[in-house]
């Protein structure tokens, strides 16, 4: 029987049959996360090992595992984002040509471990009376399942675990509607049991802390409210001002990282050594030009090109396969590649924690809903500047006294030099916005402001990244060099993630069904439920193709 297939039977609604892989062993610095070393029965749960599990749904839950990340995330979000460009020769999604194998690494990678640690500590909590438990298992279902549905519009999940070998969809709307509800169902539990520490010290996010819980979950709904915008307007200033006025993250301590160990990677770190993916054009021309104190964070310095010239530097996304050669790839054409910060531990790494919704997101998302005219608690420029500066104290550490140069700058995004390929390029500055916020000006450009901004401070959120860029078209990226997809054009941007083959082989009725909730074909072109601004409102890149 198909992998799928047994895995859809093994999870049925009680759960009693299944077996839960998880670690041994004291778990309080989540050691032993990366070799798991038993397999342990429904009826051995101990509160212990119940905490192992829900941190296992926490760690896996954004990174799938280490193929996961690199499939869903680098080889997909982070190019359509255009935060990296790739130097391989085989990585052609950078070049719009969908990979169905990699796709299907990716689903696979999500369906057999943090969907299934998750439903079994949601539908355990519940069983056994365990309420504050359980409403925190539900509050992470939504961000893990959000980025499901942002990548692939519909996907299985209020019918997740029945026990069924055909698994219905639900459609992206219902699934936002759905979120707001188990949002609002969970934190009113939490309410009720704010002097416990659920789940503890395997807690990988607040270590049982149910206050910083409902801020959470507050601020995951100011992040769905604005994600829905332009697809319901109405409802989603309503969601929005409801999560300001219940209270969001308002700085850095209660921003909502994943703990990582040497035995739990940033999975980021898991790549770097082998150089697969660069700086992007079009981080270089926002962060050079605007001087940005997070440049050296995010990147280091290459060299060799221009003469040997140092500095930070940046390839066009989409290069066609003859221009990846050996020496883009070692570094020795002078691209840049994540900085040191992001290599192994061996290699003097720092194994940063994984960021899932940041104090400054969350500014930036305030700032966008006042420049809607929505009430957010302050103005869009205050709200902006504010974000700005949990941006710059979160990856940078820097000084108020730099902060406030930064925010008051002038500075636009600049030209990408030509020479660090075999082929002038002839890259223009990506725009000419400044990170001082220009009031008065216009919606679109107050708009492409934020975003930019909210873009940078989401570097190690691709899903994010990508996610944003649809929705807003900023920042406004580059043409891509050349499309392997004749019916995909260079200045596109990618809408979504097809369905895997096996949904077809093993699920076939339920996935065509989920095709007719897309509203169009199951391909990388149609525009999920939220992705609804007008395509004339979008940047034009004409001017950024190569002849």
């Amino acid at each position: 029987m198909d992998k799928m297939k047994k895995y859809f039977k093994a999870v049925n609604a009680a759960m009693l049959s299944m077996l839960v892989l998880f670690l041994a062993g004291c778990t309080k610095n989540f050691d032993e996360l990366n070799t798991p070393k038993n397999l342990i029965t429904v009826s051995n749960i101990n509160l212990s090992t119940l905490g192992q599990a829900f941190a296992d749904a926490q760690y896996y839950g954004h990174v799938g595992d280490q193929g996961g990340w690199e499939l869903m995330h680098e080889l997909h979000a982070s190019i359509y984002a255009q935060v990296y460009s790739t130097t391989s020769s085989g990585f052609n999604t950078d070049q719009y040509q969908a990979v169905a194998s990699w796709v299907q690494s990716g689903f696979n990678a999500f369906y057999s471990n943090p969907a299934v640690m998750i439903n079994f500590v949601k539908n355990y909590t519940a069983e056994n009376n365990m309420p504050a438990e359980n409403a925190i298992a539900q509050i992470w279902e939504v961000p893990i399942w959000q980025r499901m549905t942002d990548f692939f519009g519909p996907v299985m999940f209020s019918q997740f675990g029945n026990g069924k070998t055909s698994v219905e969809y639900d459609s992206q709307e219902d699934l936002y509607r759905s979120f707001f509800k188990i949002l609002d169902d969970a934190t009113a539990v939490l309410k009720q049991h704010t002097g416990e520490t659920p789940f503890g010290n395997n807690d990988l996010m607040f270590s049982g802390d149910v206050n910083k819980w409902i801020t959470f979950a507050n601020s995951l709904r100011l992040r769905l409210a604005m994600r829905i915008v332009y697809a319901d307007p109405t409802l989603a200033r309503q969601e929005a001002e409801k999560a300001v006025a219940a209270g969001v993250m308002t700085d850095n301590t209660q921003t909502a990282n994943v703990s990582t160990t040497p035995s739990s990677l940033n999975y980021l770190t898991r790549w770097t050594y082998i150089n697969p993916f660069s700086m992007s054009a079009t981080s270089e021309s926002i962060l050079v030009g605007f001087e940005d104190p997070r440049l050296p964070v995010f990147w280091n310095e290459g060299g060799g090109r221009l003469g040997g010239n140092k500095g930070y530097h940046g390839l066009r996304n989409g290069l066609p396969v003859v221009l990846k050669t050996s020496d883009v790839r070692s570094g020795v054409a002078g691209c840049s590649f994540p900085s040191k910060k992001f290599l192994p531990i061996a290699d003097g790494g720092a194994n940063p924690p994984i960021p899932i919704v940041t104090a400054a997101e969350v500014f930036f998302i305030r700032a966008e809903g006042a420049l809607r005219g929505w009430n957010m608690g302050g103005t869009a420029e205050e709200l902006y500047n504010e974000g700005i500066r949990q941006s710059l104290k979160y990856w940078a550490n820097s000084p108020d006294t730099d902060i406030d140069d930064y925010i008051a700058s002038t500075n636009t995004p600049s030209a990408v030099p030509d020479g660090i390929v075999a082929q002038d390029f002839h890259t223009p500055p990506q725009s000419d916005i400044t990170v001082k916020y220009e009031a008065g000006a216009s919606f679109e450009r107050n708009l492409e402001q934020i975003i930019t901004q909210k873009w940078i401070d989401l570097f190690m959120s691709p899903w994010e990244c990508w996610a944003e860029r649809r929705r807003t078209g900023y920042p406004r990226g580059y043409a891509i060099i050349a499309s392997l997809d004749p019916d995909i054009p260079v200045t596109a941007i990618i809408r979504r993630m097809v369905f895997p083959p096996s949904e077809y082989s093993n699920n076939k009725v339920a996935v065509e069904k989920a095709v007719t909730l897309l509203g169009g074909p199951d391909n990388t072109m149609t525009r999920v439920w939220w992705d609804k601004k007008p395509l004339s409102d979008y940047p034009d890149l004409s001017a950024t193709i190569v002849p």
